[in-house]
């Protein structure tokens, strides 16, 4: 059995590496020059997102970003790139040639914000809050609105389908 100890030892590993590998997929959002890459490293960034919640025991939460955001909002992000018709492959024209100026700007802000996590946290840890069961959590909020819930899913699936039909080539 993990001490109290090993178990804030290992949350804090597993919380650097999520970490940094929503920084890399962060950066190759911004990077990418092709734009299914781009959102298919957003993909990336959010899943992260969704991990940390996990470590700190919100699975309604985590399940909630998974489904909203990795399984609506960037399927309609992928649906409106489609329905473009933009070219895919890299886009050399469309990158800002004063780039360099945000690096700084990124940094000041980057370093502020640290600052003002230090200075207001300081040494104060999270208290647990009171354990409440996902389902528990999930029928109180779904339950009342069940129906509407369903009815949404079909208008959205009539509208992917629409999409889809107007996108096609004849």
């Amino acid at each position: 059995m993990l001490a109290a100890t090993d178990l804030d030892v290992a949350q804090n590993v597993a919380f650097g590496i999520i970490a940094a590998m929503m920084i890399l997929s962060a950066v190759n959002v911004v990077r990418s020059r092709n734009v299914v890459h781009a959102a298919l490293s957003l993909v990336a960034l959010m899943g992260g997102a969704a991990a940390q919640y996990l470590l700190l025991a919100a699975e309604f939460v985590a399940v909630t970003q998974v489904l909203v955001y990795i399984g609506a909002v960037m399927i309609l992000f992928l649906f409106g790139v489609m329905l473009t018709r933009a070219r895919l492959g890299r886009e050399n024209d469309l990158n800002n040639k004063n780039w360099f100026v945000g690096i700084p700007v990124a940094l000041l802000m980057l370093g502020a914000m640290v600052y003002v996590l230090v200075k207001g946290f300081g040494d104060d840890r999270i208290q647990p809050a009171a354990q409440v069961s996902t389902a528990e959590l999930s029928d109180s909020i779904f339950k009342p609105f069940l129906l509407p819930f369903w009815a949404l899913s079909f208008v959205l699936l009539a509208a992917v389908i629409g999409a889809i039909v107007l996108a096609r080539k004849d």
